[in-house]
């Protein structure tokens, strides 16, 4: 089949692209390279150069999606404190670039549009794990920004006929992580630090809690997205490992000394209820973190414990 995904040379996208083609199907990507990496890109697919947020790339956009079957929307600036710093630039790039793909796939009839959206949405709760029925209290502007295009994704269902799904990721790790600069998440930070022989950092005591989802996972759970029979109507799913662990147990799986710095404004825990991914997906998390890093650690020969 034709696939695209947008922001297919960055993390989760890269090893969409690379499952894809691995099952045969004709695969392009578009992605402006301001966080995708050229070393990620696989040469049996289609690359084209694009800023989706600009109005004046819609006629493009059309263009490059004619015939294609399945958008996977992985196209983002993301990570929360980024965003609280420069709101303005996350707006233009997360809510726009959405909504001129939408639009775009909408007017040449593309079947259905994936999207990636976040656990972010869920803000500061206690009411854990979290149900996608449970309501949002988004405290960033990209958390805000997600959840405004889950929105839009069920709206365009209803409107312009596009299927559409929404799937909520829970802290994405795995290959091709940053592992440095303002993109990176902790797991990817943590990896960085202990190669360069550095403290690990925490924010805060380390007590917060995440639920840690392995990115192979997350790209099966975007497949069967696009084939399912039970969605396509703006359904928000999501997807994480269905467990948490605290920040402190993550440091301790690496072995490294511990660093804390000044808490940060985030939630303190979030936690997946997975049983509807289940249900409309039939999909399920395979591979568990501390398992993770044991590989990665011998794979690499990474010096940690």
């Amino acid at each position: 089949m034709k696939m695209l995904v947008t922001g297919g040379a960055g993390f989760i996208g890269s090893n969409l692209v690379d499952q894809l083609i691995s099952e045969a199907n004709e695969v392009q990507v578009i992605d402006n390279f301001s966080s995708g990496k050229k070393e990620n890109c696989n040469d049996k697919a289609i690359y084209h150069k694009l800023d989706i947020s600009s109005i004046n790339n819609i006629d493009a956009l059309k263009k490059i999606f004619e015939d294609v079957d399945t958008i996977f929307h992985c196209a983002a600036l993301a990570r929360v404190q980024p965003s609280i710093i420069d709101p303005l630039k996350y707006e233009v790039n997360n809510t726009l670039g959405l909504m001129n793909v939408l639009k775009a796939a909408a007017d040449v009839k593309v079947r259905r549009l994936i999207y990636s959206a976040s656990s972010s949405a869920y803000g500061p709760t206690e009411n854990l794990p979290s149900k996608e029925s449970d309501p949002v209290n988004p405290i960033s502007p990209y958390a805000n920004q997600k959840y405004y295009g889950e929105l839009c994704c069920k709206m365009f269902s209803e409107v312009y006929g596009i299927e559409t799904v929404s799937l909520r990721y829970f802290n994405v790790y795995g290959e091709r992580q940053n592992l440095g600069g303002a993109y990176a998440t902790v797991v990817g930070i943590f990896i960085n630090q202990i190669l360069e022989g550095n403290p690990l950092t925490i924010n805060g005591d380390g007590s917060q809690r995440r639920d840690f989802t392995y990115v192979k996972d997350v790209v099966n759970a975007n497949i069967l997205a696009s084939s399912s029979s039970k969605v396509g109507s703006g359904e928000v799913i999501n997807i994480g490992s269905g467990k948490n662990i605290s920040i402190n147990d993550l440091a301790d799986m690496f072995g490294a000394e511990k660093k804390y710095l000044k808490p940060v404004n985030e939630p303190f825990a979030n936690l997946a209820d997975i049983r509807k991914a289940k249900e409309l997906l039939n999909w399920e998390p395979l591979v568990d973190l501390d398992s993770w890093i044991k590989e990665y650690k011998l794979s690499n020969r990474v010096n940690i414990i």
